[in-house]
């Protein structure tokens, strides 16, 4: 839906009722990604796409069905069909398509309304919707915000339905359901990376495969990694941030080193003192800084820069006693102590890494528990909760710093 967030925002705007199908999951050669989308109005306009072409006739039936009766449809398309070659896909592959009716004075037609309005301006936004669960959830929907906030109070199990996902309330004194809950942390985590995709949790909440598939799209440009210093531990980091969904950069002063042959993984190589290039390109507070140059020309410059823009994660590379030397220089240039605190030196958790890879494992295990809210400790024995709900308060310090 939100691949049409342009056009599909206009219809919202003048009060249209349209019908969208969403592509939310594919299998083998499909020519569609998860977030392709058709949508059709109530005069039987149609944009968008969910196949280049190989079933948008029947989609586009379902889409007039959908208006009509005003119910939520999952159906797929396949080679395996009977009538593969009338309707299905003939290059082999299957797709799952939601069909979802919008109308403009329904709950969850200002829902989506809402993230239409929100894609519409380049803001991050994400919607988790039931793709299969209980009827009386199917369709059923979330938005959420940059900032890691949703919008309106959502309904439960006793039918106050307003937007929201359902499922049993918890007995901790939150407003949510448990279901909501998880679909909350579900959607900001997938939002900060980026992605869509589904993810299966159960009608109680817990995130175990049971009851519910839910199908979380997003509108957001992936988050940014820079890798500061062209050296051996740099190209294991850029494949584990590209893992990870990262847009990684690399940047370096010296030009025989900073190379696409050295680096081919990386999305941008850059050739600038690094201090000069983090002080012109833009962060925001999803961006991750990595600073491996382990040399105090290139550190100094670049941290005092660095601890005081409002980004994620800042971590630096080298030994204790550079770590301490670092630190005393960084205290001559003006950092206070709350600046210094935001650098996590020397980088990486304790796992007894050796090669580039293991020390880029590190390295990448730090920076998700510095975003999750993890400890580093091994769960064996630890007690702590597998799973956290990400508290939206700190993401949202972080998004209006940026701004």
């Amino acid at each position: 839906m939100l691949d049409l967030a342009d056009e599909l925002n206009q219809w919202a705007e003048e009060g249209r009722d349209f019908a969208v199908a969403t592509v939310v999951s594919v299998g083998g050669s499909a020519p569609r990604d998860p977030g392709a989308a058709l949508a059709v109005d109530g005069h039987g306009t149609v944009i968008g796409s969910v196949s280049g072409g190989c079933v948008e006739g029947a989609v586009y039936e379902l889409c007039v069905q959908a208006l009509q009766d005003g119910h939520t449809v999952l159906e797929r398309f396949g080679y395996s069909d009977e009538d593969a070659f009338a309707v299905g896909l003939t290059c082999g592959g299957v797709i799952d398509v939601l069909v979802t009716p919008v109308r403009a004075d329904a709950p969850d037609g200002k829902v989506f309304a809402a993230a239409l309005s929100a894609a519409a301006r380049r803001e991050a936004v994400a919607v988790a919707r039931v793709v299969r669960g209980p009827a009386e959830l199917l369709g059923g929907s979330l938005l959420v915000h940059a900032d890691g906030s949703h919008d309106g109070k959502l309904g439960g199990s006793d039918g106050s339905y307003d937007g929201g996902l359902g499922g049993p309330h918890t007995d901790d004194g939150d407003d949510l359901p448990a279901l909501d809950r998880t679909a909350l942390a579900e959607a900001r985590a997938m939002l900060d990376t980026g992605r869509t995709g589904t993810v299966e949790i159960a009608e109680d909440g817990s995130r175990c495969p049971g009851g519910v598939t839910l199908f979380v799209e997003t509108r957001v440009p992936p988050p940014r990694m820079i890798v500061f210093g062209a050296v051996d531990f740099a190209a294991a980091l850029v494949r584990a941030g590209r893992f990870l969904g990262y847009h990684v950069t690399v940047c370096d002063a010296r030009p025989v080193f900073a190379t696409r042959l050295r680096f081919p993984e990386a999305d941008d190589i850059v050739v600038d003192w690094p201090h000069r290039y983090l002080r012109s390109t833009g962060t925001d507070g999803r961006t991750v800084l990595c600073v491996l140059t382990h040399d105090a020309k290139f550190d100094i410059p670049l941290l005092e820069t660095a601890l005081r823009l409002p980004v994620a994660f800042v971590g630096a590379m080298g030994s204790r006693r550079t770590h301490e030397d670092r630190d005393r220089r960084l205290r001559e240039v003006g950092l206070t102590d709350a600046e210094l605190a935001r650098l996590r030196s020397p980088i990486g958790l304790d796992l007894g890494a050796r090669t580039p890879e293991e020390t880029a494992l590190s390295i990448a295990a730090e920076i998700v528990a510095a975003r999750r809210g993890g400890t580093g400790v091994p769960l064996t024995g630890s007690g702590t909760p597998i799973h956290r709900d990400v508290d939206g308060k700190e993401a949202a310090a972080r998004t209006e710093a940026a701004a």
